[in-house]
């Protein structure tokens, strides 16, 4: 998929409104993602969830202790195609 995000802003309960370079756009429900352990624990704190912003670089989303995610998971949530599935080829 690669497609960058290019907006994002935050909404209550722990949503997101999302649009990509393509305007696919949409809002994804960041909870129903992840488990708030580990390196997303500070995305339980509201206030701390709201400061998410974009890493232009990567052309996905992040908090100010740089945890993120994947653009194409996000895509695929809120495009509802899923991920395409990719083969290793082994050499010989």
């Amino acid at each position: 998929m690669l497609k960058d995000i290019i907006a994002v802003e935050p909404r209550e309960n722990y949503q997101l409104y999302i649009r990509f370079e393509d305007e696919v756009e949409g809002i994804v429900d960041i909870s129903k993602l992840i488990k708030f352990t580990g390196v997303f624990a500070p995305l339980q704190d509201k206030k701390y969830f709201a400061q998410v912003e974009l890493n232009h670089e990567l052309g996905t989303i992040q908090w100010p202790s740089r945890a993120d995610f994947d653009p194409d998971v996000l895509y695929a949530v809120i495009s509802d195609r899923p991920i395409p599935k990719y083969k290793l080829i082994r050499s010989a």
